[in-house]
């Protein structure tokens, strides 16, 4: 059976039953189909280099990198690019509320090529505390993102306690046991407890996406790539059996693979993620 049947089969009876989202990118995920999305870029990004010597040379402590910035004219560039699914901003390292506004202003521009889904991840729980995540879940949302990404998540119960935060903002959070919901919750397991938690995790009902931060788990487990795959595979695998979302990032060289493996949704950054999209699209059938 073809792969995107398969997932058809997997995700959904039939997508025909279901009706369509405001926030296509569900709708998609009811036919099986995998999307892509990128980072939003930061607009107030250095040059590599920026800071140093003369001719390169190293010219002492660099100073603080300046904080990232979006702008609404950076979400509306992002909007007219057809190969975009969905935009994923990234404000787990410097928190700014403000950025939700300008790029979700811009991605709903008039000029926009179909209706991308944003995301935002916050900074984890155990970073800044429970009470102050929760209000930023809420604050987000209120800001026109289509959801939240909660890294870190230490455990079972920290995983409980991240979704209450969703239920407390009256979030209608898409998932199995709400199939008419538009709003994402996703969750991020990145160290070895949580992922030796993976099932029970993805039993909790109001998950949309759980994904497997291979990057900080890699760390976790001591630079063992192996092992963070392993796991990483292991998440997949259980997303599948509750038909939920499994993101993760790709590239050029293993965008195909992770298309078959089964991953829903693709993210991708730098200068080369348009080229790796269309390879992935190409690979989807789409």
């Amino acid at each position: 059976m073809a792969i995107a049947g398969l997932l058809s089969f997997i995700l959904a009876p039939s997508v025909s039953a279901q009706s369509r989202h405001t926030n296509a990118v569900i709708d998609l995920w009811l036919q099986g189909k995998p999307v892509f999305g990128i980072y939003a870029p930061n607009e107030n990004a250095q040059p590599r280099g920026a800071g140093g010597g003369p001719g390169g040379a190293p010219a002492g402590p660099r100073p603080p990198m300046p904080p990232p910035v979006y702008t609404e004219q950076g979400g509306e560039k992002l909007a007219m690019n057809p190969l975009y699914d969905f935009i994923f901003l990234n404000l787990e390292g410097s928190y700014d509320p403000a950025a939700v506004k300008a790029i979700s202003k811009g991605i709903r521009s008039p000029k926009a090529v179909g209706r991308k889904m944003l995301l935002v991840r916050i900074p984890p729980i155990d970073k800044d505390g429970a009470e102050l995540t929760k209000t930023r879940v809420k604050e987000i949302l209120d800001a026109g993102a289509d959801g939240v990404t909660i890294p870190h998540i230490t455990s079972l119960e920290e995983a409980k306690l991240a979704l209450s935060f969703f239920a407390a903002a009256k979030a209608d959070v898409w998932s199995p046991s709400n199939p008419k919901g538009e709003k994402i919750a996703m969750l991020m397991l990145e160290d070895p407890k949580a992922v030796a938690q993976a099932k029970e995790v993805a039993d909790l009902k109001g998950i949309s996406i759980l994904a497997c931060g291979i990057g900080s788990l890699t760390q976790a487990l001591g630079g063992d790539r192996a092992g963070a795959e392993a796991a990483t595979q292991q998440i997949l695998g259980e997303t599948k059996r509750v038909k939920i979302a499994n993101m993760l990032t790709a590239n050029a060289q293993d965008i195909e693979k992770r298309v078959k493996e089964g991953f829903l949704a693709l993210l991708m950054q730098g200068q080369t993620a348009d080229d790796t999209i269309k390879i992935g699209r190409a690979a989807a059938g789409r």
